[in-house]
Order: structure tokens, then C-alpha cells, then sequence
């Protein structure tokens, strides 16, 4: 397929309403919301400043070694450290963990805060989000979490953050990059990518949760953005059951016909992303945005199909993807039978985009799911438009669209990149991405690219 033609689609990509019923120029109001806020104990959670560095530069300044690379759910020294990132390294994959040992944590922030050519970001996905929506000049966000000077800062001019929500520290995440082909010893990096971690506890204090649902009515909003539940693993189990809970209350009390999309991110908790599918979240929200990492764990989590699939190898395969997605649709989305407000799933990996919706609700997913994919290639190369001579397709030229029953042959065309297809009531819309091949920026790709598709996206009016 060539680049230039698919960049040339993309790039011609016609501006569409935000989400929501067009009403006249009407600024759109977003309420981007951070249920992490009542997890824990201490500390600030999801809206944090995010601290980018090579991952390579700042594990040498610790001191440390490439050595054998091994998983660990949580990381509990610098060595945890060390293997975990060699591990993910060597996967090109993308992954975030909870650092357990406060110190050993605040410390290895303060050399990273301080090293040369450390750059400082909003970060968290809540925040992310509701900084590229905010992008928008005809949109406002409200963002209703814990708040720090550092990210006040840094956010941008059309995101409102209460009084309430104001703190006096900001919360670090560490957001180690490494660039595809990039070498440590003998690990050499696949593909470009970075690795997260914190030591992230979040404050418990309830007037947070209040706060949110006292905006709803002043605000008014179009669309609630959630994200953070992947911050509850560093929680006891019966504090998991609570505070997921007292999510579902909290979503309740949002006005019917106010679209909520829900973000996941990197997950090691099984029991805790199968309360998450199976305790009312995934009933209570509208949309999805997940990446492949999450898929896969999110149906090994819930038995869902393919589930005895390890991990991806390469490029995940279009037909298993299709089949998880259509899985949660189906067993989890709304039909005639089922209550469930979920109807749609923004799905993306490096090479490819889906966004699967139930018919009926959705509208304009082509262009949303083109959207999110330029945003890809443009954010990734910090260009404006698509630069064909900086990108690559790395996508299937042909796939089955599932593997589950006898899927059909799809053979891309590059003159309409984006492919559709439907199953028993169920849209998708598939393009490839045009990869930036020397990314400057990987970190909070995911984020940018759902807020993109979400911004493109229309709820039919009677939702």
C-alpha cells in the first residue's frame, strides 16, 4: 500500500462535529473525571506531571546493569526495576507498574526530575485526554481530580480544575523511552515505546468524589471521561470492592444521555479487571479505550475468547481482535436483553486502529477512527499534517476478520484505507496507521489518539 496515498486520505480527513448534537457553534463541555480519586490513601492519582527520559541514560545512572529481562507485577527495588524494563524493552511493548518502596522511589524521581534532557508533561490518562480535547478552541473541560502547581501550569488554558481539586504537591510518574532498533548490551529495542512507573497510593478523601458529582449539574457536560482504575493494584482486595463500587454510584448520578467513555491502561490484576467487567463498569459506560495489551488481559481476565493466548506475537492478528471485541460487545454491551449503556470500543495498537459500535448509537465512525489514526502518525512525529517520507505501514495488507467462525477475506484498499464490516448487530471500522518511524514522543499516545476518535465521533440524539 503506499504511504502516499493513504496519508493523502488522512490528510484530506474533513472536520466533523464533536460529539454530541451539533448545535450552532455551542461550545461543547467535557467533564474529564479521575475515579482513582478514591482509592487510596496519599499521594495524587492520574493527574500527575509526567517526567520523560530514556529509560537506557537513567538506569545507567542508577548504576545499573542489562542483564536477563523478568516481569514482576509490582516493582520493589531498582533491580525489579531493571529486569521489568528489559523485559518490555525486548517486547518493543508498552507497560506500567506500581513501584512499592516509597524512598527508593522518591529518590530515583529526584535523579530522573534532575537529569539532562528530562522533560516535564502533563500526564495521566484523565488529564492527557482532557488536554487534547482542550486543544479545541470550542471546547472547555473540567477536570475534577487532584491537581498540583507543577500541572497546573501545565495545563492548557480551556481545562478548568475546581478549587476543591487543588493540591499543594504534584505527583510524579516516570516515563522511561526507548527508540526502535535502540540497543542496551545485547537487547535491542524492536520497535519505539516506554515504560511507566510510580509509586501511586492516591488519597482516599471524599469531597474529591463530591466535587464530581456536584459539577454535573453546573457544568452541564457533553461527554465524562474516566480513567485511573488501573491505579487501584497498589489497593487491598476489599478496598478494591469498595471504591469499584462507589465508581458504579458515582456513574449513576450522571445524567442519562451523557455519553461516559472509559480509558484502561497497563494492568497486571486479573481479579481486579474481572471485578472491573463483571461489577457494573463496563454496564455503566458508554465507550471504551483500550490498547492491545489491554485486550488480550482483559479477555485472559474474563475468559473471554483467545484467552489462552500468552501474549501477541508481532502485530496483533486482526481476526482475534475483532473476536474480543465483538466478545465484549456481546456479553457485556447493550441489547434488547441487557441494560448495558456500553456501545462502542476505540481499539489501537501501533499498526492498527477498529472501532467497533452497536448499531444504532453511533455515528461518523470513519472519519473517528481515521482521526485517531492521523493523530497517531502526527503526534508521534510532532508534525501537523502527515509527512509520508517519516512514516511507514506496518499494517496487514490482507486479514480474516474473525477466527472465531468463518470470518470474510479482507484485502485493503489504499485508495479508502478505512475497511468496514458487520457481525449480528455490530459495526467495525478498521484502518492502519501510518507510523512515525523516528518518534519524538510516545507517552500518552493512546490518550490523544481516543480523544481524537471520541472528538470525531456523534451519539445519535435519542442515546
Amino acid at each position: 500500500m503506499s504511504c502516499y496515498k493513504a496519508a493523502g486520505v488522512l490528510k484530506s480527513l474533513r472536520h466533523s462535529s464533536p460529539l454530541g448534537v451539533s448545535a450552532g457553534g455551542a461550545t461543547f463541555k467535557y467533564l474529564v473525571y479521575l475515579t482513582t480519586i478514591l482509592m487510596g490513601l496519599e499521594g495524587r492519582v492520574n493527574a500527575c506531571v509526567d517526567v520523560v527520559l530514556s529509560g537506557v541514560k537513567l538506569l545507567q545512572a542508577l548504576g545499573l546493569n542489562p542483564g536477563h529481562g523478568k516481569d514482576h507485577s509490582v516493582l520493589h527495588s531498582r533491580n525489579d526495576l531493571e529486569e521489568t524494563f528489559i523485559h518490555f524493552m525486548g517486547k518493543g511493548a508498552a507497560a506500567e507498574r506500581f513501584f512499592s518502596d516509597k524512598e527508593t522511589f522518591h529518590d530515583i524521581a529526584r535523579i530522573a526530575s534532575e537529569f539532562p534532557g528530562a522533560q516535564h508533561y502533563v500526564g495521566g490518562n484523565a488529564a492527557l485526554i482532557g488536554q487534547k480535547l482542550a486543544a479545541n478552541s470550542d471546547l472547555k473541560v473540567l477536570l475534577c481530580g487532584p491537581v498540583g502547581p507543577k500541572l497546573h501550569e501545565l495545563l492548557d488554558d480551556n481545562v478548568f480544575v475546581p478549587p476543591e481539586s487543588l493540591q499543594e504537591v504534584d505527583e510524579f510518574h516516570l516515563i522511561l523511552e526507548y527508540q526502535a532498533g535502540e540497543e542496551w548490551g545485547q537487547l535491542k529495542a524492536p520497535h519505539a515505546n516506554r515504560f511507566i512507573f510510580s509509586h501511586d497510593l492516591s488519597n482516599g478523601a471524599m469531597n474529591m468524589l463530591e466535587v464530581f458529582v456536584s459539577s454535573l449539574e453546573e457544568f452541564q457536560p457533553d461527554l465524562v471521561v474516566l480513567s485511573g482504575l488501573h491505579m487501584m493494584e497498589g489497593q487491598s482486595k476489599e478496598l478494591q470492592r469498595k471504591r469499584l463500587l462507589e465508581v458504579v454510584t458515582s456513574i449513576s448520578d450522571i445524567p442519562t444521555g451523557i455519553p461516559v467513555h472509559l480509558e484502561l491502561a497497563s494492568m497486571t490484576n486479573r481479579e481486579l479487571m474481572s471485578s472491573i467487567v463483571h461489577q457494573q463498569v463496563f454496564p455503566a459506560v458508554t465507550s471504551l479505550g483500550l490498547n492491545e495489551q489491554e485486550l488480550l488481559f482483559l479477555s485472559q481476565s474474563a475468559s473471554g475468547p483467545h484467552s489462552s493466548l500468552s501474549s501477541w506475537n508481532g502485530v496483533p492478528d486482526v481476526g482475534m481482535v475483532s473476536d474480543i471485541l465483538f466478545w465484549i460487545l456481546k456479553e457485556h454491551g447493550r441489547s434488547k436483553s441487557r441494560a448495558s449503556d456500553l456501545t462502542r470500543i476505540h481499539f489501537h495498537t501501533l499498526a492498527y486502529h477498529i472501532l467497533a459500535t452497536v448499531d444504532g448509537h453511533w455515528a461518523n465512525q470513519l472519519a473517528a477512527v481515521a482521526a485517531g489514526a492521523r493523530m497517531a502518525g502526527t503526534q508521534a512525529c510532532a508534525t501537523e499534517t502527515i509527512n509520508a517520507s517519516r512514516v511507514s505501514l506496518r499494517a496487514p495488507r490482507e486479514f480474516m476478520t474473525s477466527h472465531s467462525e468463518a470470518g470474510s477475506r479482507i484485502v485493503v484498499n489504499p485508495n479508502k484505507p478505512v475497511v468496514e464490516w458487520h457481525r449480528e448487530g455490530i459495526s467495525f471500522h478498521f484502518t492502519p496507521v501510518l507510523v512515525c518511524k523516528d518518534p519524538i514522543r510516545t507517552v500518552g499516545l493512546g490518550d490523544a489518539i481516543s480523544a481524537e476518535g471520541l472528538f470525531y465521533s456523534e451519539v445519535h440524539p435519542h442515546y
